[in-house]
């Protein structure tokens, strides 16, 4: 017994031996540290608006109404007292109105084009150049012409937009087309109706692309930092995309797929070749 509890002793101290105690728990704490950092790091990819100070009043920068160009459609809609006169001010609805807004009885409301002077045929007044203006400015505009020209005394005008939209492409949830129904809309909104950006996005890697004045021009943005709310792009104009960018690592996931698939192709090629062979093979003895 003693023989045995000696023998297990000496095997206990062989292997304390080979094992050096404060080295493994340096490589443990570098390990551990090594987590840590990299979690860190991986929050300053993904956290939004990293550098924003709170409960600090801060002045909104380039704020903006959505303006009218050449080539939007909007409804005017004109009401009165008197509803006989407001009709006469008003399109004819139609069911089958191409560009109709909305659902349910606003899809039987006929709309404008501006056409390429941005102008619209207005009732009445005629030629209406509307191009730059926003919806509120479109209302007091079409509003005063009526009373200027007495042919209204009390009018009250609506417009709405019926065909502008933002279309959201790249890593976000749901990409696609989306209306805009309001007089401003943002990037953030933007991203928001398209389901927010996905793991994969580049927070950093987010651009605009935006066409006006013949013109065409592309922002990017990050949306880690509070400097995107002073970025052109943060406040969003009609017919904008917006492009999120892969990161590495659905880059990288996307070419080892299509390898694969190439691989996979190959083999199924050469599989059906070998085929071909043995069965000539045969059929010739």
């Amino acid at each position: 017994m003693f023989q045995l509890l000696f023998n297990r002793n000496c095997m206990i101290k062989g292997f304390l031996k080979l094992i050096d105690v404060k080295k493994t728990l340096k490589l443990l704490v570098i390990a551990i540290c090594a987590v840590l950092l990299s979690s860190c790091k991986t929050q300053e990819k993904i956290l939004y608006f990293q550098d924003i100070q709170l409960n600090k009043n801060e002045p909104v920068v380039g704020s903006r109404d959505i303006r009218l160009q050449p080539k939007d459609q909007i409804s005017i809609i004109v009401n009165s007292k008197d509803p006989q006169l407001a009709a006469l001010f008003n399109l004819a609805t139609s069911s089958n109105q191409v560009g109709s807004a909305g659902s349910g009885d606003r899809s039987k409301i006929s709309g404008y084009t501006l056409d390429d002077k941005g102008e619209i045929d207005f009732p009445v007044l005629g030629k209406v150049k509307i191009s730059g203006m926003t919806k509120s400015e479109v209302a007091e505009h079409i509003k005063t012409s009526l009373m200027e020209a007495n042919l209204i005394n009390d009018p009250v005008v609506t417009v709405e937009f019926m065909n502008l939209y933002v279309t959201v492409l790249g890593e976000v949830g749901r990409p696609g087309k989306y209306m805009i129904t309001k007089d401003q809309i943002t990037l953030l909104e933007a991203l928001s109706m398209a389901g927010d950006l996905s793991i994969y996005g580049i927070r950093d890697g987010i651009y605009v692309v935006r066409e006006e004045n013949g013109q065409r021009i592309t922002y990017k943005t990050d949306i880690r930092s509070k400097n995107m709310f002073a970025s052109p792009a943060y406040f969003l104009k009609q017919n904008d995309v917006i492009y999120v960018e892969p990161n590495k690592t659905k880059t990288k996931n996307s070419r080892i797929g299509n390898a694969t698939g190439i691989v996979f192709s190959a083999v199924g090629v050469l599989f059906s070749a070998i085929n071909i062979v043995i069965t000539i093979i045969n059929n010739s003895k």
